[in-house]
């Protein structure tokens, strides 16, 4: 008798193991993205000579591993090489555009994402994704130019070399003509003025739609937003002392955009729609 209880009981586990194990199915894919992207500092947008822009950047092309545990849960690794940074440009007392202050970034990033998806039978899902992004700098630059204007700097800005006819205001702001800056590079990874890495969190929701038995399309809305000041601490601590034009703010990068991707199943199929085909 209890040789059949025990048989019974670990037949039951095996016949759990089994249900457990066959919605298991992991998958791989390439996506591609367009996202707008923004640098986000403090300093930059507080001071009067400079006016954000919204800048669109490819992330071209990205790799997707992932393991769906059941129909509502998984986990997903990617990789995914990204074009960041942000246009500012600068205005003069006249609120007239005489240059621009061009900040570009390329990151590989690496974000590990919990999935929790809708379920059912259909042929399209619904996922929401969230989990944190390591981002790998490849090449940065960040380049300035502007005419010879007459510039309103805030309170405690260093003036720019060659300098005339500087006016104090009650505020602490000042006024005055500059001479034309040709393009100068003023930071770029070469410098070592930008971190080599970076720690930011992912989140994104979106569709998943199958196209076969063991293909679908993935559809999402992304957005990444950086944790730590992307500049290295040497920069930061220059600009604090007052040794640039720049008035130091933390910094920070942002993307939102669009994603596809086309992913292929293996073992279990994923696409739930075609379980019952042939």
């Amino acid at each position: 008798m209890r040789k059949l209880r025990l048989l019974l009981i670990v037949g039951l586990f095996i016949t759990q193991f089994d249900v457990s194990f066959a919605q298991v199915s992991v998958h791989v894919g390439a996506t591609t993205a367009y996202n707008a992207t923004f640098v986000l500092d403090k300093g930059l947008s507080e001071d009067p000579r400079y006016s954000s822009t919204i800048t669109y950047n490819w992330a071209p092309i990205g790799f997707n591993v992932g393991v769906d545990f059941s129909k509502t849960f998984g986990l997903s690794l990617e990789s995914i090489l990204s074009h960041q940074g942000q246009i500012y440009e600068i205005i003069d007392v006249a609120e007239k555009v005489v240059g621009q202050r061009t900040i570009d970034l390329s990151y590989v990033n690496l974000p590990l994402l919990m999935r929790f998806m809708s379920g059912g039978n259909g042929g399209t899902r619904a996922n929401f994704n969230l989990g944190p992004q390591l981002s790998f700098l490849t090449d940065a630059s960040e380049v300035m130019q502007y005419k010879a204007s007459t510039l309103t700097l805030p309170p405690g800005a260093a003036l720019p070399p060659g300098a005339t006819n500087v006016t104090e205001h009650p505020d602490g702001s000042v006024t005055a003509d500059v001479p034309a800056q040709s393009p100068k590079e003023v930071m770029s990874k070469e410098m070592n003025s930008f971190k080599n890495t970076e720690f930011q969190i992912a989140g994104a929701f979106g569709l998943d739609i199958d196209l076969a038995k063991h293909l679908y399309l993935s559809t999402q809305i992304r957005a990444t937003y950086s944790l730590t000041d992307m500049r290295n601490g040497d920069v930061i601590e220059t600009i604090k002392d007052g040794k640039t034009p720049d008035i130091f703010g933390q910094r920070a990068n942002l993307a939102v955009g669009v994603q596809l991707g086309v992913h292929y199943v293996f073992g279990s199929t994923r696409s739930f729609k075609y379980k019952g085909a042939k």
